[in-house]
């Protein structure tokens, strides 16, 4: 048993709490949550030393055994993503010291932010399905008040369209577990993996195993993505970049989780749907970032087809795919931090978010251009940055099982990121300059600390590749092979 797997959520859910208290101190808040997300992202990073040192961490709550009681579960999928999602939050939150507004810092947003992430690394480390489901729901509480918070009519509109979708999914997922609990009477994830193994996947587990699908695939903007991008375009530049890196990714890892640890039998009907879902948003992300003369709209296309390379490597299910799938799920984390930080920055400086009005107004700042170029062409796959490494994989193990298509749709997306991208550059660095637009400012220091660290993270990446690959491997290799899991879990 190991206490560092709960630190990652009782550091900031002590910290969420203590926040509560001190409403209109904000220098205090700022300083309690930057120690807070700087301890849980140590924790994160002693624990992914652990796991590569001594194999899949576990903590039985009460002492309670599994399959019984509560049960943490620290392999290095989990691991990896926590120490991502905390490293990034903490930036974030030092970007929104001058983004977000006083007033919004004076309505709880520090306490927020902190459950949000207690939601976030529950998700990843909880080995029980019902308290992912728990955890989903902190994070997306807490996102529904950052989402609105601020209460701009925009902000209310596209509120009530993220609400409804959400709590529709979690309607889904409430009877996804209530019906999976009633067929093989446990919730334990390894022990749900032994169960439905032993019952054989057939007539209502099929059932049960697309409704999930179908659960995850709307958390994660799979498909069913229409409400991301102007959601995710309504609140202050400093939650998009948090919504942007962490939400949705929360969703793809329960995909990864559980279509390779419990529903993985029937794979010509689970992963063909989700080859078919892969493809679909590929193509219709793409068509979307190409389609709209809007910063924020085409950053968010953007994540939606990072989602469908992410499901392509979990539909293909190899060796190869699924290690990048892990690979490029850390680095999208990362980059799209990095991205949407810099877009906020681009958009501060410029006044609007509309590239023909940017007139080239970024090109006054040379850092945030460059920056933002690297950013776009590690995102797009271009080597040595830190997506070329995750996308190899994921296109040699389509080509591998011969999926010919998708492993196209994938190559053909990341053309049309770096397209995008590289528009959005050059509107706002190239572009003939305009008669002033209101509201443009240079961006603060604290813009810049986090824009270059979350940079220097990136490129360590890339140039790191190596040795992420090797943490991505440890990490692929438990979920093609589930039995790893099942053991180090339910091992006496």
């Amino acid at each position: 048993m190991n206490n560092l797997l709960v630190l990652p959520l009782l550091i900031p859910l002590s910290t969420a709490v203590a926040l509560i208290f001190f409403k209109n101190r904000i220098m205090l808040q700022r300083t309690l949550s930057v120690f807070s997300l700087l301890a849980a992202s140590l924790c994160a990073a002693l624990l992914v030393l652990q796991v590569k040192a001594e194999g899949i961490q576990t903590l039985h709550m009460g002492g309670w055994l599994p399959p019984y009681g509560i049960v943490f579960v620290g392999d290095m999928l989990a691991s990896l993503l926590v120490l991502a999602s905390s490293a990034v939050a903490l930036f974030c939150l030092i970007y929104s010291f001058d983004t977000v507004g006083r007033e919004r810092e004076k309505q709880y947003y520090y306490p927020l932010l902190q459950f949000l992430l207690v939601g976030v690394n529950g998700s990843f480390l909880t080995g029980d399905l019902f308290n992912l489901f728990v955890c989903f729901e902190v994070m997306l509480i807490s996102s529904y008040a950052l989402l609105v918070l601020g209460g701009t009519k925009r902000q209310l509109r596209e509120a009530l369209k993220y609400m409804m979708v959400n709590i529709l999914s979690s309607s889904l997922f409430v009877a996804g577990v209530a019906y999976l609990y009633g067929v093989t009477g446990t919730l334990n994830m390894a022990h749900l993996s032994i169960r439905v193994a032993e019952a054989g996947q057939g007539g209502i587990l099929n059932a049960v195993a697309v409704l999930f699908l179908i659960v995850f695939s709307l958390k994660a903007g799979l498909f069913l993505f229409f409400w991301l991008p102007g959601s995710y375009s309504a609140p202050p530049a400093a939650v998009t970049a948090l919504f942007g890196a962490l939400l949705t990714k929360v969703g793809l890892y329960a995909l990864l989780r559980v279509f390779t640890l419990i529903f993985y039998h029937r794979p010509e009907l689970t992963h063909v749907w989700m080859a078919w879902m892969a493809g679909a948003t590929m193509a219709l992300g793409a068509c979307g970032a190409v389609a709209y003369k809007d910063l924020w709209l085409i950053m968010n296309y953007n994540i939606v087809i990072s989602a469908g390379l992410i499901a392509f490597g979990l539909a293909v299910a190899s060796s190869a795919s699924l290690e990048g799938a892990v690979f490029y799920l850390l680095h999208d984390i990362v980059a799209k931090g990095l991205l949407l930080i810099l877009g906020g920055m681009a958009i501060q400086i410029s006044g609007t978010s509309k590239l023909n009005e940017m007139g080239g107004r970024v090109g006054r700042y040379p850092l945030v251009g460059a920056l933002f170029f690297i950013a776009a062409l590690a995102i797009a796959g271009i080597p040595p940055l830190s997506g070329f490494a995750g996308k190899l994989l994921l296109v040699q193990g389509g080509l591998q099982e011969q999926s010919y298509v998708l492993s196209g749709l994938a190559l053909g997306s990341s053309l049309i990121v770096l397209y995008s991208l590289v528009r959005v550059f050059m509107s706002a660095c190239w572009g003939e300059t305009k008669q002033q637009s209101s509201g443009g400012a240079a961006p603060s220091k604290a813009a810049y600390i986090s824009a270059v660290c979350l940079f220097l993270l990136v490129a360590a990446m890339g140039l790191g590749s190596e040795w992420v690959y090797r943490l991505a491997a440890a990490a692929g290799e438990t979920l093609l092979f589930p039995a790893v899991y099942v053991n180090a879990v339910l091992a006496p």
